[in-house]
């Protein structure tokens, strides 16, 4: 795309990346090592201003970088996501003018390390609404509730979640906090073993009247899409489009590893190989229309976000159908590379098998296909986001 800035990462540090990544996988551990070579290397403060003590990369740059990280190593790029997004939510608001959580971005640059608490059992919902009790006391909030998927759960310092305040019933309230490391009340339940993307280590963090300092509250909003103010809403760009770019960058391998194992192939029936099989041909012309389809979709969102195009009440409807598109059409082109595989692929030994894994879990992510097919339909009504569906 014309981007001439060297990259964060080198060649033989993302081979190394790449080497560990089956073991991480095999025996469910978290990249502690990548996460180690990620933070010498800057990469952990990428999304950070250079007067803050960052490298001062763009949006678009992020995304590229995370995507450049997945291709070789995905759960890696998906476990670090967690803490870029934050970063790069206090990165927007600074740019914007807003130096509210400036604090952020001063602690991303000593080195502190963001991560994720938004998921929660029986919310469909996560960041607009939430299950856990957030309780206004002296000098700031306690919260109760149980989150689940938190990403980084070795080696964070500042966990990033939400709650709700129902001190006032007829206005209730979404708080959003970030918890120390070293604050009482809180636990974190190693539950983490699960299909796909397994080194994320995201177990989860039960959270018992733990206390949050007003210095480190976030954002006080309305729950729902009433409060997707530009904090809230930079939260979707930087997760979401992140998680697209982790998926995208996870089929590209997956491409070219198929190209490459079925150029080699032979076949008793086939002369010359199953690359002149015609159906072998329609798969893999299935999957490179796909990465055709999805870069340009996926560099024009993160573009328009970089540049401050105003697409106003539109953009929540840009970031999920960016990310809907990346994760279903990657999953679609990882089942199709594992059927040309010929079952070869379902061997441990073959990189195909972890990959196909990995993909299964990108449309496990916030917005889900339901609630991403809702909101986009309601916008493009001009239908608010929060209203309920009126039968006869």
């Amino acid at each position: 795309m014309g981007d001439s800035r060297p990259p964060v990462l080198s060649d033989d540090l993302l081979k190394r990346f790449h080497e560990r990544a089956p073991a991480y996988d095999r025996e469910n551990r978290f990249f502690a090592e990548d996460f180690e070579d990620l933070r010498k290397s800057g990469y952990l403060k990428m999304a950070v201003p250079r007067e803050f003590g960052g490298l001062g990369l763009s949006f678009s740059d992020c995304m590229r970088e995370t995507r450049r990280l997945a291709y070789w190593a995905p759960a890696t790029a998906l476990g670090t996501n967690m803490h870029t997004y934050w970063v790069g939510v206090a990165n927007t608001l600074h740019g914007a003018g807003d130096k509210s959580c400036d604090w952020m971005l001063e602690a991303a640059g000593r080195g502190e390390v963001f991560a994720a608490g938004h998921a929660e059992p029986g919310n469909d919902l996560p960041v607009l609404l939430s299950n856990t009790k957030a309780e206004r006391v002296d000098g700031g909030y306690r919260f109760t509730g149980r989150k689940a998927f938190g990403s980084l759960s070795p080696v964070w310092t500042l966990l990033g979640l939400h709650g709700m305040d129902m001190s006032d019933p007829k206005a209730p309230k979404i708080v959003h906090g970030f918890l120390s490391r070293d604050a009482k009340g809180y636990r974190i339940e190693p539950t983490w073993d699960v299909l796909g993307m397994r080194a994320t280590k995201s177990d989860d963090t039960i959270l018992d009247g733990v206390f949050v300092p007003d210095a480190q509250i976030g954002r006080i909003v309305p729950p729902g899409a009433a409060g997707m103010d530009l904090f809230v809403l930079s939260i979707f760009a930087w997760a979401l489009v992140g998680f697209a770019n982790v998926y995208y960058g996870l089929g590209r391998r997956v491409f070219d590893l198929s190209v490459e194992a079925l150029g080699k192939r032979s076949a008793l029936g086939v002369p010359g190989g199953m690359a002149h099989h015609p159906e072998t041909q329609h798969g893999v012309a299935e999957m490179a229309m796909e990465l055709e389809a999805l870069e340009p979709l996926i560099e024009k969102t993160a573009a328009d976000w970089t540049d401050g195009v105003d697409h106003g009440a539109q953009w929540p409807r840009k970031i999920v159908t960016t990310k809907h598109r990346a994760t279903d059409g990657i999953w679609k082109l990882v089942d199709t590379a594992m059927e040309l595989s010929g079952g070869f692929g379902m061997f441990k030994k073959n990189e195909l098998e972890r990959l196909f894994r990995d993909a299964r879990a990108g449309r496990f992510h916030p917005a889900n296909p339901a609630l991403t097919h809702e909101l986009v339909a309601k916008t493009v009504f001009g239908i608010s986001p929060d209203a309920q569906p009126r039968w006869g």
